[in-house]
């Protein structure tokens, strides 16, 4: 201390000594400074001196240490938060740190309701025997200084006005010496600093020794002590305020629980800000008739939801305000310039392009608005920031006041707006070039597809918004965007964006791209699986490409609607849309395509039943994927091939397609074709008798298509898993899996697929011993083949509804549907199923006790229909029966043919799929 203020001090104590004893002897320095000599005041050489310093003692005044108010009612939730703060406050704490917390948050957030919520409970625990609040304003047009905080919180502690030090170092020196003072007398304080703008503000009011303290700030203010953000609320904590706060002004309102469908819609309108619902329910208040359901209409008005979240006295708006009022200039215009972004966060990059600033630059301004919490960093994804919907409706505001001041405001804006949207364009038609057939220009922007992938699923909604912007960005977006959208399957963005593309063509009057973008648009409603439309699309971009005379253009498309026609079912149409593809295709030297082309022609064959021109099909176009270096176009060839394999009992080959296929898959990070692959895997297992692994792979291909929010490919997994079930006669779990097929193919609409759901349901409930839900199960199934005019797969149905006959005992129905089955099973040429409903009928015949040469018939049709099949064990097996029917009729009389219990169908069985 300076040598006059001690003097004043000295005197100012022997003023007082005739009251109360008011100064006492603090200590006795003496130093030897004989021989000194000064300069400007200062000791220079050694010497002698003798000081007493005196500690003054007032007498006493009131304190105020009780500040806190009392919470409002309708505080709630913020758990995490309070235990948070209280591990910071507890005087037992582990560690020697500081006992300070600074609550960090946007305004209106509810920092300082948490404040005092965590000075309550701290005080409900005895950890302080007081507690000091000071406003520090620091949002104000005129913030506090820490001087006056200073001199607000010496108040409180009992200092008269008149002993209060001049601004400076000295209040800053009696206020730790007061709360110094009250620590050796056994208290402990905590200190409330809210609303704190700057770390000037606070740092000078920290308190010393053992004492507390929280900080309420929009800025993050490092260097104090333990930071925690505080975010909005919880959905259901909001509404509990929301309700709350109503029940306060008027006990018997209950409107949020008679619609807490629109009470959800209003508190996310008011983004769970604490202050944006308590204004909406002093609103709410003021009109007791007006429903939640009008409020929260009117909040969703984005141009208007500022100006419903204003009471008078309260206003979101002025809140901003007072937080953009603090930035720079560079800060602030930042700040306007994000709310152009059309999507709901922005890179970095994208951010520095925006701006017109250098990376660099860009980033420090960003991290600036993220400390005032006008924007927040992405918690999933580092380089990236996102704006609350309120914030970003002011930001909106800014901006288009801005761009009001003239021409040249306007003009910079839609420029930055520009460059914007090119970034966006520009660096998706360079990720898309990796999705492109190989021996296609790969861009040098992204190194590989893997890469591309990344930057694609950081910007997927940003792009997809941008291309609603214009209808350029629509046609650019449009097609750059499709193949990765597929890639994820995320079909219904796609097919926003396709339309999008196709309706840009239309207002350019671009009839270059019409065609692809009705070809385009075809494909991703095919994956939809809205087929009629599908198919008008396909014909219509034939149709234009034909007009144009594009031969290779018209390949794609033939080929295109052939895959349309082949799952409406019309499977000659297909097959014949197929072979044009292929034809033009090899007009046009096009190898890539024609393999394409040969894959399509073996599915429809395939489902033709013409399995070895589709083993040819599928081979050649393996072949052909293999010379053009296709990794993923082998995959799918090699999938299909294993189909093939299937349907023609090679099952060991079809296990090695499938396998390699799968493999495939999994190195080109195709999960879509994984699954697939892991599917058709499981049925070669299970032909395979291998039936554990066959259920491993059902469950992975169930996970994955669950991944990729493929509910179609869910649901066959599903179908799947409940056959390898079945035969670990698990038929509880099979009969679950076989309900859940049936249930998401009757969401997709898959009335052929959900037909054969229920057909294996009803063989889980047979095997259940369920015998009447199993025939109504095949009874459905089979109508709904008749209505899909799938005849071989009636059949099937045909022949299970004969087994579930014959479990209610009902021989005469059961052998009637078992030889309609057998009928239309030969007519199909469908030689391993027309042997076991062959031996179905003999195992019913045998049932029902019919004649024994009967029977013999039916066993030696099935030993035929097996041996045509190729399947020499299975005929085998049905020329046993017939041997044993044949000793059955010699050893029994001609009339005698008593009825027998069920015995094992042998080489038939119970419930195809």
């Amino acid at each position: 201390m300076g040598g006059k203020n001690s003097a004043k001090r000295k005197k100012n104590g022997k003023a007082q000594k005739q009251g109360q004893r008011q100064g006492r002897p603090g200590g006795t320095v003496r130093n030897d400074n004989r021989g000194a000599h000064y300069e400007r005041s200062q000791v220079v050489t050694n010497g002698s001196m003798t000081a007493t310093t005196y500690v003054q003692q007032y007498a006493p005044v009131p304190t105020a240490l009780d500040a806190l108010p009392a919470l409002p009612q309708e505080f709630t939730g913020r758990a995490d938060d309070l235990a948070f703060i209280l591990g910071v406050l507890d005087p037992d704490r582990p560690g020697d740190g500081p006992a300070v917390a600074v609550l960090s948050g946007w305004g209106g957030v509810g920092k300082t309701t948490l404040a005092y919520a965590a000075g309550h409970a701290a005080q409900q625990r005895d950890w302080f025997s007081g507690v000091l609040l000071v406003d520090l304003r620091g949002y104000d047009p005129h913030p506090a200084q820490a001087e006056d905080a200073l001199e607000a919180l010496l108040r409180s502690l009992g200092v008269r006005p008149e002993h209060l030090p001049p601004p400076g170092a000295g209040r800053e020196v009696l206020y730790r010496s007061q709360l110094n003072a009250r620590q050796e007398a056994g208290e402990r304080l905590l200190v409330v600093a809210d609303n704190a703008s700057a770390l000037a503000q606070v740092q000078p009011l920290l308190p010393p020794g053992h004492h507390g303290m929280l900080v309420t700030s929009r800025h993050g203010l490092p260097g104090l002590g333990r930071i925690r953000t505080v975010n909005r609320l919880q959905p259901e904590d909001a509404i509990t305020l929301l309700k709350a706060a109503l029940k306060k002004n008027d006990p018997d309102d209950v409107r949020v629980e008679e619609d807490p469908g629109a009470a959800e819609r209003v508190v996310l309108a008011c983004g769970c800000l604490p202050l944006a619902l308590q204004i909406t329910a002093a609103l709410l208040a003021q009109d007791p008739g007006q429903p939640l359901s009008e409020r929260a209409e009117a909040l969703s008005q984005a141009a208007d939801v500022l100006d419903g979240l204003s009471d008078g006295a309260r206003s979101m708006r002025a809140m901003f305000d007072q937080s953009l009022e603090r930035l720079s200039l560079q800060e602030q215009d930042l700040f306007r310039l994000l709310s152009l972004n059309p999507g709901p966060d922005i890179a970095t990059p994208a951010a520095a392009v925006l701006a017109g600033q250098p990376h660099a630059a860009t980033e420090r301004l960003l991290r600036q608005l993220a400390t005032s919490h006008l924007i927040e960093r992405n918690p999933a994804v580092r380089g990236r920031w996102q704006m609350h919907d309120l914030l970003r409706a002011y930001a909106n505001e800014q901006a288009e006041a801005f761009k009001a001041r003239g021409r040249d405001p306007r003009r910079r804006y839609e420029q930055a707006h520009t460059r914007l949207i090119n970034h966006y364009i520009q660096h998706a038609k360079a990720a898309d070039t990796h999705f492109h057939p190989p021996g296609n220009p790969v861009s040098s922007r992204f190194p590989d597809r893997e890469e591309a992938l990344a930057w694609f699923d950081a910007e997927r909604e940003n792009l997809i918004a941008t291309a609603h912007t214009t209808p350029q960005a629509g046609l650019d977006l449009g097609f750059a965007l499709g193949s990765y959208l597929e890639w994820r399957r995320r079909l219904q963005d796609n097919v926003v964006v396709r339309s999008l593309a196709l309706d840009a063509c239309r207002t350019l009057n671009d009839t270059r791209n019409e065609a692809s973008a009705w070809g385009n648009l075809g494909n991703t409603l095919q994956a939809l699986r809205r087929f009629d439309e599908a198919h008008n699309a396909h014909e219509t971009a034939r149709n234009l490409y034909q007009q144009t005379g594009n031969t290779h253009d018209q390949a794609g498309a033939w080929g295109n609607l052939g895959n349309t026609l082949q799952e409406l079912r019309r499977f000659d149409e297909a097959h014949n849309a197929h072979e044009t593809a292929r034809n033009l295709y090899q007009q046009t030297g096009d190898t890539h395509g024609q393999a394409g082309a040969w894959d399509n022609l073996g599915n429809t064959l395939q489902d033709l039943r013409r399995f070895d021109e589709a083993h040819n099909a599928h081979e050649t176009a393996r072949n052909l994927y293999q010379q053009t270096g296709d990794t993923h176009g082998q995959a799918s060839a090699w999938n299909n091939l294993g189909a093939a394999l299937q349907a023609l009992r090679r099952f060991d080959e079809a296990h090695h397609a499938h396998e390699t296929a799968r493999t495939l898959h999994q190195q080109t990070g195709d999960t879509h074709g994984q699954a697939s692959a892991w599917n058709n895997l499981g049925g070669a297992l299970k032909d395979l008798r291998r039936f554990d692994e066959a259920l491993h792979a059902h469950e992975t291909a169930r996970t994955l298509h669950q991944q990729t929010g493929n509910t179609h490919g869910q649901a066959s997994a599903w179908n799947n898993l409940g056959g390898a079930l079945q035969e670990l006669r698990r038929y509880d779990e099979a009969h679950h899996a076989h309900e859940t097929a049936r249930t998401l193919f009757q969401q997709t609409g898959d009335t052929h697929s959900e037909a054969g759901a229920w057909n294996n349901l009803g063989g889980a409930l047979q095997a259940l011993r369920r015998y009447d839900e199993a025939l109504h199960a095949h009874e459905t199934a089979r109508t709904l083949h008749q209505q899909t005019g799938d005849t071989h797969s009636e059949a099937t149905a045909w022949n299970n509804l004969g087994t579930a006959y014959r479990g209610l005992g009902r021989f005469e129905e059961a052998v009637a549907a078992g030889r309609r089955a057998v009928a239309m099973l030969v007519a199909a040429e469908d030689w391993f199923r027309a042997g076991e409903g062959w031996g179905e009928l003999a195992t019913t015949l045998t049932a029902a006790g019919a004649d024994p040469g009967q029977v013999r018939d039916a066993w030696n049709e099935s030993a035929a229909a097996y041996t045509r099949a190729g399947a020499d064990e299975e005929a085998a097996a049905s020329r046993t029966h017939t041997d044993s029917t044949k000793i059955l009729e010699e050893q029994l009389p001609v009339a005698a043919c008593p009825p027998s219990e069920e015995s094992s169908g042998g080489a038939g069985t119970g419930a195809g799929a």
